[in-house]
């Protein structure tokens, strides 16, 4: 079963942390003569050191300078930058408006050829219709509290950037819950495109699109966090606070011994057709 999802920002900062704390007891300091000479309180270096606070790049420096070693800082800083990557939390993200976030990672699409992705919540972005895109993005602006709601403009830009989904070489692996068929997201009428383009794009040759019906018995796993695994290099996670980047081999291993598991437990062709089928049909049903 998978790790909790921020366990590898979280080893990455306690890395940058046990450096840290190695270099003040080289130097022969304690916790308050290095306080002392940083110009903070103890407390802090305690923080620090325990992983609680994460450092910034003029703490590390002036840590290093405390200890005599300022040649040592540029790589520590590197290297907490990337410790603090791997946890980014949404109202950084969305600071700049939702269209840009489709945008951010251009390299990581590009670069991938195998996108695994299972969701519990959500049809994947990938094979998100425009007025679905933009009930789920018109969500996610409240929620949040984007300052400038243009979740219509990023639902269009969601859909540009799935058209990676039409191109030569790539392979799509997805696994959904059945019930995220019946979400309603979005109007009556989105709702309904958005099932009827699953089972188009659910037909392309290059697309697997799993089902777990709702109603599977004696399963291997649990719903689990949405997450998207990009080659077998990065792991994705979606919290509700943040998005987590996973890097670590043993625990994109584990995510991908998940996906197999969730993956053994879903329906598909026919049987993934029937369920979708029978979403669509719910819809013309009035609600209780």
């Amino acid at each position: 079963m998978p790790v909790s999802p921020s366990s590898a920002a979280q080893a990455a900062r306690e890395v940058v942390a046990h450096r840290l704390r190695d270099m003040r007891k080289s130097a022969g300091l304690t916790v308050v003569e290095l306080a002392d000479r940083c110009g903070w309180h103890h407390a802090k270096t305690s923080r620090i050191e325990n992983a609680r606070t994460a450092p910034t790049a003029r703490d590390i420096r002036a840590w290093c300078v405390a200890c005599g070693i300022p040649d040592q800082a540029d790589g520590l800083v590197a290297q907490s930058l990337h410790a603090e990557s791997l946890y980014t939390e949404w109202r950084t993200q969305v600071r700049a408006g939702l269209k840009v976030l489709q945008g951010s990672e251009p390299n990581l699409f590009r670069d991938t050829d195998l996108f695994r992705v299972y969701s519990s919540s959500l049809v994947p972005g990938l094979l998100q219709t425009e007025g679905y895109a933009a009930g789920v993005l018109g969500i996610s602006a409240r929620f949040r509290d984007v300052p400038v709601d243009d979740s219509a403009a990023a639902a269009r830009a969601r859909v540009e950037r799935s058209r990676i989904i039409h191109e030569p070489g790539r392979r799509f692996v997805f696994v959904v819950e059945e019930p995220v068929l019946h979400y309603r997201v979005c109007d009556t009428e989105a709702m309904a495109a958005q099932l009827g383009y699953l089972l188009t794009a659910g037909a392309l040759p290059q697309v697997s699109l799993g089902i777990i019906p709702a109603n599977t018995a004696s399963r291997q796993q649990w719903p689990r966090e949405t997450f998207h695994v990009y080659d077998d290099r990065l792991v994705s996670v979606e919290l509700v606070s943040a998005r987590v980047r996973i890097t670590q081999p043993s625990e994109i291993e584990l995510h991908l011994v998940a996906f197999e598991q969730l993956r053994s437990m879903a329906v598909y062709g026919p049987d993934a057709r029937a369920l979708i089928r029978r979403a669509i049909e719910a819809l013309d049903r009035p609600e209780n």
